[in-house]
């Protein structure tokens, strides 16, 4: 039996990178899916390639910092399969080069919104969805190594990805005894999209990105995803609260 067999799985961030790797692992795994980003286009793409490898994937296109969008995305993956029984909540925004004082308002309510009120959100939503099926759940949240130490020059991502982490604890205290587990990703430098971004605007960071995994270099997405699945899975059914590294060894060298 595959990892995630017969489970109904929504992701959000999921137009490219960590999201994109993980729709095509959990249908791989036997999961139906539900894919939430605002490119509509790269989402289109991504459900045509699950269907064509004989998988099951539905696109809501959306933004997560808007409520209204994240309800209609749960609403849609229940009525379409039939309820919802995990969620990868991998949307996020980052920037990095800019000491707190320099960064713009803009700049750091855009990263507040996405990372923290955009999982707030999923939160606020799909467990409910959860709970109604009464086959409770499973969560995960994507926080990153900023998530539990100071990276430098990148102060209201840091905010944020510990924003998560304590986000993700206080779900998981408060729904364990209702089925429904809820656990963070610490994500180490990772070459997706976003991260090509950051490089192409700052190449001097991708050196010191590289050197801060003790295996001296990053992640691929999919590397990320599979930890996800299992997360996402029943083999984790004792996991919850619980921020977990997936990051080449960076936190190893934190205090």
């Amino acid at each position: 039996m595959s990892l995630l067999e017969g489970k109904i799985i929504m992701i959000t961030g999921a137009s490219s990178g960590i999201g994109a790797a993980a729709a095509r692992l959990f249908a791989r795994q036997g999961a139906a899916v539900s894919v939430m980003a605002r490119r509509a286009e790269l989402l289109d793409l991504l459900v045509d390639e699950i269907t064509a490898a004989g998988g099951n994937a539905l696109a809501v296109s959306g933004d997560v910092t808007r409520d209204r969008d994240v309800a209609d995305a749960v609403a849609r993956t229940a009525d379409r399969f039939g309820g919802l029984d995990a969620a990868f909540n991998n949307a996020g925004y980052a920037t990095a080069g800019q000491v707190l004082h320099e960064i713009d308002d803009e700049v750091y309510a855009h990263t507040m919104a996405v990372n923290v009120r955009g999982v707030w959100n999923c939160l606020a939503h799909q467990i409910p969805a959860m709970l109604a099926s009464g086959r409770g759940g499973a969560v995960v949240n994507t926080s990153s190594v900023a998530g539990v130490a100071a990276t430098g020059a990148s102060a209201a991502y840091v905010a944020a990805k510990h924003a998560v982490i304590g986000m993700t604890k206080a779900a998981a205290a408060d729904y364990g005894a209702r089925g429904v587990r809820v656990n963070a990703l610490v994500v180490g430098s990772t070459r997706t999209e976003m991260m090509d971004q950051v490089i192409a605007r700052r190449p001097q960071l991708e050196q010191v990105f590289v050197n801060a995994a003790v295996q001296k270099r990053m992640a691929d997405p999919a590397e990320v995803a599979r930890a996800a699945a299992w997360l996402c899975s029943d083999q984790s059914s004792f996991v919850t609260g619980a921020a977990v590294p997936v990051d080449g060894g960076a936190t190893a060298l934190c205090d």
